[in-house]
């Protein structure tokens, strides 16, 4: 029971009994209900600060699973992409040297994969952990093409292969005449005096010495690509197309017993030794050119002898005589 109040009428003289108006209950009820609903919010900023709603748990669980998992995909893709690197190299010193081609630049293995609005769809959704997703798909994106780059690869090798028999028959692999007694090599590949210049000249082939009218073989399978004739330079020669980059050329040749465009086989004659164009003496001038670049005839001298024999040929095409053109 609410006790009864009274106040002092200076005007009676009197204690009067003090009665509450409207407006004061009023008042009163709403300041009432003013600090009861600031408390309130007070409470539920202070609950919510320091403690999470059941949704909110249940939604920073599935955060952090989903973090965790992504990390997980993050190594993994990582280690298919270490798996995808030793395949590559692999496929470079090893498959690839088998078959005599060029590795594929890194420039092809490692290219950009389009430009930095690629994930912009991604970004536009303003996920919290955008940058991780925008990572993780940029990996599994270069990942993907690096995998095709290495299937096309793979699908080169894998022809390559298939025309083993062919690359090993075209290979120019034995000596453009008969040398049984490994004394007809008169000077190798390399730094030699030129026999007219007397200058010191890179000599781009080697020179079997035999009389005249000794029989010419092509070295490998190809086709007949050039048949012609020089006053100076090569004189008479022969250029045999073989494929896969190999081409010989046979000079100073006395006459040719094949025309362009024919098919040889390995150990066919395409002519005879001759002094023709700028030669000193009867001789065939050989070369082997692979990818438009030189090399020295002497390392394919693996067909037709054994390793002492091609130890002797290897020490006599080193000594730094004079070539006969």
């Amino acid at each position: 029971m609410s006790r009864i109040k009274y106040y002092y009428d200076p005007k009676t003289c009197k204690y009067e009994r003090y009665t509450r108006s409207k407006w004061d209950i009023l008042l009163n009820t709403l300041g009432f209900l003013s600090l009861a609903s600031i408390l309130s919010v007070g409470i539920l900023i202070v609950f919510n600060l320091y403690f999470d709603s059941p949704k909110e748990l249940l939604l920073k669980r599935e955060n952090k699973e989903l973090t965790y998992y992504y990390k997980m995909l993050e190594e993994q893709v990582g280690n298919m992409d270490q798996m995808l690197a030793d395949l590559q190299q692999r496929d470079d010193n090893l498959y690839r040297v088998i078959f005599e081609t060029e590795p594929l630049p890194l420039a092809i293995r490692n290219a950009g994969i389009g430009g930095s609005d690629r994930f912009s769809e991604i970004k536009q959704k303003g996920l919290n952990k955008e940058k991780l997703i925008v990572d993780v798909t940029g990996k599994v994106e270069n990942l993907k093409r690096k995998m095709y780059v290495q299937s096309v690869s793979y699908d080169e090798v894998y022809r390559l292969a298939s025309s083993k028999d062919e690359y090993w028959a075209s290979v120019p692999a034995i000596q453009p005449i008969f040398n049984e007694d490994l004394n007809l090599l008169a000077s190798g590949y390399g730094n030699r005096l030129h026999p007219i210049l007397k200058v010191i000249k890179m000599h781009n082939g080697v020179d079997f010495a035999a009389p005249k009218g000794t029989p010419i073989y092509a070295t490998g399978d190809g086709v007949i690509q050039s048949v012609k004739t020089e006053f100076g330079g090569y004189g008479k020669y022969i250029e045999i197309d073989h494929g896969f980059g190999f081409v010989t050329r046979y000079a100073h040749m006395n006459d040719f017993k094949v025309k362009k465009g024919q098919k040889v086989k390995r150990g066919d004659q395409i002519g005879t030794v001759g002094n023709t164009g700028s030669s000193t003496a009867p001789h065939v001038h050989y070369e082997v050119i692979k990818d438009n670049i030189f090399i020295n005839p002497v390392h394919y001298f693996y067909k037709d002898l054994d390793p002492k024999e091609y130890d002797k040929i290897l020490e006599l095409a080193s000594r730094e005589n004079q070539s006969l053109s």
